[in-house]
């Protein structure tokens, strides 16, 4: 498998939204960021904030598209066409409505799952078959209350376990980085 050119994390711009279940894919790449000493700057170019560097010997972009969540497709298609990256080096970072607090998952493909995010990607790549790191932040139990759920704070015991799944994935983040999926899905997906 390809090695991954670009990291795209999902969430929405602004103070508001900062702490909200919608960015966990922010708080991954923010985490991400840190521990390799890369800093994010504002790239008109590619309507995010955008980081590049070398990570486990490859040249690696980190992408928080700034569109608002509905529209992340036209920031991660504007890097994706200018650097010609297929979709499967490609991760996509995002929270999971149907896995719990604690839980992340890795997987190529499939649908959207109802996730905006993920829709517009599809729509603008004009193809699924890039990698998703989901994290679980669980589901209020009822459709109706999804967009206000996803839009709030979790509870300090939920942010406890969404920050350990992320600390988890970042240990598998080389295996990730360096194409070794099933490796990376096996220790991700084991307990403990």
């Amino acid at each position: 498998m390809n090695p991954i050119r670009l990291i795209v994390g999902l969430g929405n711009p602004g103070r508001e939204y900062e702490t909200t279940r919608h960015n966990a894919g922010f708080w991954f790449l923010d985490e991400l960021a840190r521990s390799e000493k890369l800093g994010f700057r504002n790239d008109a170019k590619f309507i995010g904030l955008a980081a590049r560097g070398n990570l486990h010997g490859h040249d690696v972009w980190l992408l928080k598209p700034q569109t608002f969540m509905n529209a992340s497709g036209r920031s991660v298609a504007a890097l994706v066409q200018f650097y010609k990256i297929l979709p499967g080096e490609m991760l996509v970072v995002h929270d999971e409505l149907d896995l719990q607090p604690g839980i992340a998952r890795l997987k190529v493909g499939g649908g959207h799952g109802g996730h905006n995010g993920l829709k517009d990607i599809i729509a603008h790549l004009g193809s699924n078959d890039f990698w998703r790191l989901r994290l679980g932040v669980g589901h209020p139990g009822d459709r109706a209350e999804v967009v206000n759920y996803v839009l709030n704070d979790p509870r300090q015991e939920e942010l406890e376990l969404i920050e350990d799944a992320i600390r988890k994935s970042l240990h598998v983040a080389p295996l990730i980085i360096e194409g070794k999926m099933e490796a990376a899905m096996l220790k991700l997906h084991s307990k403990g």
